[in-house]
């Protein structure tokens, strides 16, 4: 099975590039971030209707310009829900999760809130949002936390550790919400797979910035033992974020993809 996680910065900006990488790659499971529009244009023949000529089942969560996540699926789409459940939802109920069970996995699409400044209002808001997002967290069957976490978990995360230092996605805090996620018991499986340095997902678009090298592994993925077991493979498809054509620009963002064994597979 694979599996890829992607925030688009946009679906309408990306929808061409989305349906060419869909039938390049044919993933089995699409975990989209920032798709930035509502469940109803969403839902038109442009997206939903585009999606299922190629076979997928799609749920999506969205109810204006900003945030909205989604889940496309060619291998079963049940029990869905979108936003944290019972207590934990409000006040942290933007469009920011959605999660779904895919070909025997709970997968989960996150968008993580920025954070924008240390001394933002919003920063505590991000922190209590990734203490939520822990309590999804469980045991009990297959599991995959996936998406634009909006934070570089190490220094090995970040092309230049040092200008971070004082900024939000990699201070203390925001990391050891991270280490709080993986505390509870699943895998940062893109780490396990690609352990090197200048192994990032994000990249500003200022000009030379991703010709250089100059990102952030800020996209993760988080799967239980059992998951993490039948992981093979992980790769980041950075040839999608350096097509810059000139009437297609490419996310900020690449495709993280995950290849996984079948479950009781070799």
């Amino acid at each position: 099975m694979r599996i890829v996680s992607w925030n688009v910065n946009s679906i309408r900006s990306r929808q061409t590039r989305l349906l060419s990488w869909l039938r390049q790659y044919e993933p089995d499971v699409v975990l989209l971030q920032e798709t930035k529009c509502d469940d109803a244009t969403f839902a038109s023949s442009t997206f939903t209707g585009a999606y299922r000529s190629l076979g997928y089942e799609v749920a999506h969560h969205g109810r204006d310009h900003w945030n909205g996540v989604a889940i496309l699926s060619r291998v079963g789409l049940e029990q869905v829900q979108r936003g944290f459940q019972g207590v934990n939802r409000a006040p942290f109920d933007e469009a920011r999760l959605i999660s779904a069970r895919c070909g025997g996995v709970r997968v989960y699409s996150v968008y993580v809130p920025n954070g924008r400044a240390l001394d933002d209002p919003h920063y505590l808001y991000k922190l209590v949002w990734l203490e939520r997002l822990r309590a999804v967290i469980r045991d009990d069957e297959p599991m995959l936390v996936a998406g634009d976490f909006n934070v570089a978990p190490t220094d090995l995360d970040i092309y230049d550790p040092s200008r971070w230092r004082r900024k939000t996605h990699a201070s203390p805090a925001e990391r050891a919400a991270v280490a709080a996620l993986l505390d509870a018991g699943v895998c940062d499986v893109t780490r396990r797979h690609l352990p090197g340095p200048d192994i990032f997902t994000w990249w500003n678009y200022r000009p030379g910035q991703f010709e250089r090298n100059r990102g952030l592994r800020i996209d993760l993925a988080l799967c239980t033992p059992d998951l993490t077991a039948r992981v093979e493979r992980v790769w980041i498809d950075t040839a999608e974020r350096a097509d810059d054509h000139p009437t297609e620009k490419p996310s900020d963002h690449a495709p993280l993809v995950l290849e996984i064994t079948s479950a009781g597979g070799p």
